[in-house]
């Protein structure tokens, strides 16, 4: 399953987190996980929230650019090696990973949920079910 992520551009300068989190809190609006980026003069806020569409329309209200993308949460064991073992399968399947991020309130029962961004998620979706990597459901992700 494909989930919706949303993607802010901010400045790199103090405070430019606080209005889009601000923003989405007056709208009830809880960050299940999310991953900064940064670079000299800019970051990328991403992150994911239950409603994307409604946390999108809230930040372009509040004169924000937001992105949405696709990406694909899946299983990981928790222990060492569990990761490499499905970068193997991914590399294996000939998919480039763009990034990835975990999504750490999924963590239970020995399994870490990682979310990955693929330049073609459809494509990667079918790939990796070929290649036996479970691909999470957004209501396993939740706490």
């Amino acid at each position: 399953m494909k989930l919706k992520q949303l993607s802010l551009f901010l400045e790199n300068r103090p405070g430019q987190l606080h209005a889009p989190c601000e923003a989405l809190a007056a709208a009830g609006i809880d960050l299940l996980t999310m991953s900064l980026a940064d670079t000299a003069q800019f970051g990328i806020l991403r992150f994911i929230v239950r409603d994307p569409e409604h946390a999108k329309k809230v930040l372009e209200r509040a004169g924000m650019v937001v992105r949405m993308t696709d990406v694909v949460p899946v299983e990981v064991e928790n222990r060492p090696g569990g990761l490499a073992e499905v970068l193997a399968r991914i590399e294996e399947a000939g998919l480039g990973v763009e990034y990835m991020y975990d999504f750490g309130a999924a963590s239970r029962g020995g399994k870490a949920a990682i979310v990955f961004r693929f330049e073609d998620p459809d494509k990667a979706l079918g790939a990796l079910e070929t290649a036996g990597i479970r691909i999470l459901a957004m209501e396993e992700l939740l706490p």
